[in-house]
């Protein structure tokens, strides 16, 4: 089975020949990596170039970041309409910098649900600022998960990607452990069942977090996801090569 890696540009590079170089980098890279399925994240701005210029099928093209509503007075936003028609079939929702910006969970639904209806796929993002000894993460990743699948109908449920991205690793030197996040996508799995029904069995969960070639095949061999979001990596055609590479060599 392929791994799915979605690969955030985030707000990277700072020009559009730049940007061009990191996509001829990637569209390269993604030659030599038949057992992964990759889609593009880049800024807003350089999106619809970018988008216009790839004629191939291997990679897919996602927003960072959308407005639920269609139209309407909300100056400097793009709707998730207007993404898909430049070309996006994924939308990524909730990511934890969005969340620091004022996105809250409810936020969340409402993009879920309009891009479910859109027939775009959502790859909603779950996680904590940080973890204590109590177990209170689990209570805040389910609170996310609940208003996330609000107004998901439940034959609708797997279409839907969740990410589970713990924030006290986004940036770091080191990825939290495989067994861990095997834990975590028990939880995921288990809650979504019990919003949705046996359906959610079927979600794919991916990782997000300080991923790179050092540490991407064992997530993808014991975490019990099936890819990751990957950040600072994807920046950096040289860094994703070797990550899709040591993806290859584990598949």
């Amino acid at each position: 089975m392929k791994s799915l890696v979605i690969a955030n540009w985030k707000m990277n590079p700072a020009t559009a020949r730049e940007a061009k170089k990191l996509f001829e980098a990637t569209r390269k890279a993604t030659e030599g990596a038949p057992h992964v399925s990759l889609v593009v994240a880049p800024p807003p701005i350089f999106f619809s170039e970018i988008r216009k210029s790839y004629k191939g099928k291997k990679i897919a093209f996602a927003a960072q970041n959308a407005r639920a509503e269609a139209g309407g007075a909300f100056t400097g936003e793009i709707s998730l309409g207007e993404y898909k028609d430049a070309g996006a079939s994924y939308v990524i929702v909730g990511h934890a910098e969005r969340r620091a910006m004022g996105e809250t969970n409810e936020d969340t639904g409402k993009k879920v649900a309009a891009a479910l209806a859109l027939k775009m796929t959502p790859v909603l993002c779950v996680g904590e600022m940080k973890r204590g000894a109590g177990g209170e993460h689990f209570e805040v990743v389910r609170a996310q998960l609940r208003a996330g699948f609000a107004g998901v109908e439940a034959p609708h449920t797997a279409r839907v990607i969740v990410v589970y991205e713990p924030l006290w690793t986004i940036g770091a030197d080191k990825a939290m452990s495989p067994r861990d996040m095997h834990e975590m996508a028990i939880f995921i799995r288990k809650s979504i069942v019990d919003l949705k029904g046996p359906v959610g069995m079927n979600i794919k969960i991916l990782y997000g977090g300080s991923v790179d070639g050092n540490n991407a095949p064992d997530m993808l061999k014991n975490g019990d996801v099936h890819g990751l979001l990957v950040g600072r990596a994807s920046e950096d055609g040289i860094k994703l090569a070797s990550l899709l590479e040591a993806i290859e060599e584990a598949a």
